[in-house]
């Protein structure tokens, strides 16, 4: 299959997810979570998970879980938090696959969340460790919000890093946000808190960006043809998209059949008679050049 159409494809499929979770605010959720660096780990270990927030598309409620957050619970003294690692993010975790459990028939949206090195597969793999029994989550339920957007408008819809650009491209406030590293240099630190908090507000604008790629006001760095592809049919989407091609379309056509069953008596008709203009678009209209808003010379 040619390239523009693989684009396509890959577009309609898109379309049709959002479209999906769009009925469904109120079972989608919204997740990001945050662990120590994954590079130079000397002695092999996997990095620990450290903070996950699950954000309700709908209601904006959001629940979290963190080390920190457990070692309160416990008593467990700040001082004493790094000598109890393990307990204390199986304990986390542990709160975290019950609400999975509770959780497995919604729609989960995350960001780039796909393999060992981040992602489900990282967290699953982290419990079995902890000597835990990992809930898996249906792949179909899983939806890869980074991976949505470029296949709805293409591989070059924003710079990297994708995420803080795109964050800045729609005036999204990077208020309390950690990039990766920063979040992992915060764990390092025992910043407990504020790793946490960059947690809770990358599922707010995981959420904000999702919220606008769905009503169509995301700002992108897209052109029309990095979107649809330069083919016949890619073009002819684009047309079928946009009201005023259909619009001049259905004029012509509505025009072409009077003059093929009137040929004789040309005047002057109302274009309102026709039925095809609503009054939203008489402004457009009445703005084109050398464009009468009321009448078009037709055969009777």
């Amino acid at each position: 299959m040619p390239s523009a159409l693989k684009k396509i494809e890959r577009r309609k499929n898109a379309v049709k997810t959002l479209d999906n979770l769009s009925r469904k605010e109120d079972r989608t959720l919204i997740i990001h979570y945050s662990c120590e660096s994954f590079y130079d780990r000397e002695d092999g270990q996997s990095p620990r998970i450290t903070s996950i927030a699950v954000r309700n598309f709908s209601s904006a409620s959001t629940a979290s879980f963190s080390i920190h957050k457990v070692a309160e619970q416990k008593r467990v003294r700040f001082g004493d938090i790094e000598a109890n690692y393990n307990e204390l993010e199986k304990e986390m975790l542990n709160e975290y696959f019950r609400f999975v459990d509770q959780s497995k028939s919604f729609e989960w949206v995350h960001w780039n969340m796909r393999d060992i090195n981040y992602g489900f597969p990282a967290i699953e793999h982290r419990y079995k460790v902890l000597g835990g029994d990992p809930i898996v989550l249906d792949e179909s339920r899983k939806h890869d919000l980074s991976r949505l957007l470029i296949d709805l408008y293409g591989n070059n819809y924003i710079g990297h890093k994708r995420l803080t650009k795109l964050m800045a491209k729609n005036d999204i406030t990077p208020f309390d946000f950690l990039e990766g590293q920063g979040e992992a240099d915060a764990f390092e630190n025992k910043e407990y808190v504020k790793l946490h908090q960059s947690t809770l507000r990358k599922a707010d604008v995981l959420a904000g960006i999702l919220a606008r790629t769905m009503d169509g006001s995301l700002k992108t760095d897209v052109r029309w043809w990095d979107q649809y592809g330069v083919h016949p049919i890619a073009v002819l989407e684009y047309i079928a998209k946009h009201w005023l091609f259909t619009l001049v379309f259905g004029v012509l056509g509505v025009l072409g059949r009077l003059w093929a069953t009137h040929p004789q008596k040309p005047k002057k008709v109302s274009i309102v008679q026709t039925g095809l203009f609503s009054a939203s678009r008489w402004s457009v209209l009445s703005n084109l050049p050398s464009f009468d808003p009321f009448y078009l010379p037709i055969e009777a």
